[in-house]
């Protein structure tokens, strides 16, 4: 009898719970409903007030004095940061919602290209230098490789305190170990090596970290997606570097 009820025990111990399982499936379902409901909200409806809030800032332009440019200029720049958020939460949304993500093959002189036009035209204030090329160079990654590079172009333009802020690009390939390697230097104020993984999120405190958003978390994010890697130098003689190194496609 003993031995029975043991056996008995041992299989109920081993058989996972059928009710809490389907549980467990419905949240995750539920969860994964209110993000693509979340990420529908961002890519609509919060958007477009933005856009609108811009377009009628722009008006505006002719019908004020000396001081009312100057919080004029706060709203526009302050409606241009919201608007990037809301591509950064919308692009963190979609890598959230892949399931089997194999990355691909990309041309990295397209995007990288792409994204320093549109971000050059996005803050005309800003100076960009341009150095080297990797015009046949492919990498392994997807569609989304554009927010990685927009991120870190953004972020060294929005956190730097210089007049004007200059930021350089350049691009180069490391044949022997397979990768091509971009760097995104800035003149702002550096970002000190004891925070540098933090603002990836990566450190112990995280996305609560100051200066941290999540813009680097999804570069990091979509980095170690690509089998990447992504970090942070000085700058001389002041500010950041940003590397981001990426397999070659075979």
């Amino acid at each position: 009898m003993t031995t029975n009820n043991s056996s008995m025990n041992d299989d109920r111990d081993d058989g996972a719970d059928p009710d809490r399982a389907g549980d467990a499936g419905e949240r995750l379902k539920q969860q994964r409903d209110d993000l693509q409901l979340l990420n529908q909200v961002m890519r609509h409806d919060i958007r477009n007030d933005l856009q609108l809030v811009s377009a009628y800032a722009e008006l505006l332009g002719d019908h004020v004095d000396e001081e009312g440019e100057e919080y004029l200029d706060v709203i526009k720049a302050n409606t241009r940061s919201a608007v990037a958020l809301t591509t950064t939460v919308r692009d963190l949304a979609e890598v959230m919602l892949r399931e089997d993500v194999d990355p691909g093959v990309v041309s990295l002189d397209r995007v990288l290209s792409q994204q320093v036009k549109e971000v050059r035209s996005a803050y005309s204030r800003a100076v960009f230098t341009v150095e080297g090329s990797v015009s046949e160079v492919e990498v392994v990654a997807d569609e989304m490789l554009d927010s990685v590079f927009r991120n870190i172009l953004r972020n060294a333009i929005q956190h730097n305190d210089e007049t004007p802020p200059n930021v350089t690009v350049s691009a180069a390939v490391d044949e022997d170990d397979g990768v091509a390697e971009v760097r995104i230097a800035d003149n702002g104020p550096g970002i000190p090596e004891e925070q540098r993984e933090e603002v990836f999120g990566k450190g112990e405190r995280g996305l609560d970290s100051p200066g941290a958003g999540i813009g680097l978390y999804l570069v990091q994010s979509l980095v170690d997606l690509y089998g990447g890697d992504v970090w942070i130098e000085d700058n001389e003689p002041k500010g950041a570097v940003f590397v981001v190194r990426l397999r070659l496609a075979e």
